[in-house]
């Protein structure tokens, strides 16, 4: 006997017990079989209430109820097949994960989850089922990404050739508003006249770097052509600038001054005043040190904390040294035989617990105890900068390119392979 007549023969069983009260009434059916799971003619209704309901607000036409039933099944299949994998993995979304999730969803529609629930239950859904649906996709977007990942390599040459197709197409060619400044010198000039020239130029320099307007500056100093308006040579490349200039300006940010340079015709000052087809990248790198204790069945929780505290203490009086703290006690084996140190990193790349207090720190405080999911921690940032990462943001987008287009062609094999080995079965719609 399958699992469609269990099913219907134990919903007839109660029927028939209860028949002195009431008729049998069919609580809900299944239509499909996934492995050890089934598909419930209510969840395949929700879909396509869910795509009416859309279609309507969007005036748009849609295909007969037989396709959408035909999508719908389709799309809970394979949703069945990704949470039972989730289940083999152990993947669970806890309910402050979820709540996590739809509180950046209401924010980003500035509400809060508040509101969205009084927009969900407007439309007539069921919040909590609504919630349960976001697990759900959470937890299908985590199995697969962490499936099909694996399967992705990138190499190294496939993002250099990447590059240079987008530079073959103009995709990364950077466009500079000019502002410049010439000190001319004359044609038989002397020494002196070279020296004297070098010194105006560095006092222009000292003046446009105090903030001083750059086409004032240029309008009375400059002995280009374009002096008269302010010294704006305007947009340009670096294909369609002198070479003098191109070399000079590749890979400066915006406001950079750049000069002297020293020409036949004299002392040149270039001011970058805006860049365009291309995005500045620019990050703040950290330098810290840290110690971790993690609680364990012999060493609680407020015993971890209480000896980082006490490590503290003993650091601010200058009764101890971090790093023969970190080496001696610290359980990171990143770190530890380096004393605790972490090398310049941008800090979002460190859970979120660890980044928030290492940057509300001022350089080489100290930071109070705190707990992340590795245990506890004592923090002090060394030191921060502005990094540049320009370049590395563009080899970034290239390798983002390259990993889309492979996750889609991966995650579409993998899927098929899972549906190819699964047991699968649909019963006619009646």
């Amino acid at each position: 006997m399958n699992l469609k007549k269990i099913l219907t023969s134990t919903v007839l069983s109660l029927s028939l017990y209860n028949v002195a009260i009431a008729a049998p009434v069919e609580i809900d059916k299944v239509i499909g079989v996934v492995n050890q799971g089934v598909i419930l003619q209510s969840e395949v209704d929700t879909i396509i209430n869910r795509v009416k309901s859309q279609a309507k607000e969007q005036n748009q036409q849609l295909p007969k109820d037989a396709t959408l039933r035909v999508q719908a099944i389709e799309r809970l299949v394979n949703q069945t097949l990704l949470m039972q994998m989730a289940e083999r993995m152990g993947l669970e979304i806890s309910d402050s994960q979820l709540d996590q999730t739809l509180a950046s969803m209401a924010s980003e529609q500035g509400g809060t989850i508040a509101d969205l629930r009084k927009t969900i239950e407007g439309t007539g859904d069921n919040f909590q089922a609504y919630r349960e649906e976001i697990r759900k996709e959470i937890t299908t977007q985590q199995v697969t990404r962490a499936n099909v990942d694996r399967r992705i390599y990138i190499s190294e040459q496939e993002i250099d050739n990447l590059l240079k197709i987008m530079q073959e197409q103009g995709q990364n060619t950077e466009e500079y508003n000019i502002g410049h400044i010439l000190i001319d010198i004359p044609s038989e000039a002397t020494t002196e006249d070279i020296n004297n020239a070098k010194v105006r130029a560095d006092k222009v320099i000292e003046l446009l770097n105090a903030g001083q307007e750059f086409k004032r500056i240029a309008i009375s100093s400059s002995g280009g052509s374009k002096a008269l308006e302010g010294g704006q040579l305007g947009w340009m490349s670096v294909n369609e600038m002198p070479s003098l200039f191109a070399q000079a300006v590749k890979g400066k940010k915006k406001e950079s001054v750049i000069g002297p340079l020293r020409s036949g015709a004299g002392f040149h000052i270039i001011k970058v005043q805006d860049i365009r087809g291309l995005q500045i990248v620019e990050t703040t790198e950290v330098r810290s040190r840290h110690i971790l204790i993690k609680p364990s069945i012999i060493l609680s929780e407020e015993k971890a904390k209480t000896m980082l505290a006490g490590f503290r203490k003993d650091l601010l009086a200058g009764n101890a040294d971090f790093a023969e703290l970190a080496k001696e006690y610290s359980e990171d084996p990143g770190s530890a035989l380096k004393g605790g140190e972490y090398d310049w990193t941008d800090p979002t790349t460190y859970v979120p617990a660890f980044k928030d207090n290492l940057l509300a720190l001022e350089k080489n405080e100290i930071s109070e105890p705190f707990r992340s999911q590795f245990g506890w921690h004592i923090v002090q940032l060394l030191d921060k900068r502005k990094a540049d990462k320009t370049e590395q943001a563009k080899r970034n987008r290239a390798h983002g390119l390259l990993f889309n287009r492979k996750f889609k062609e991966e995650s579409f094999n993998w899927q098929q392979e899972m549906r190819d080995q699964a047991h699968v079965e649909i019963f006619p719609a009646e």
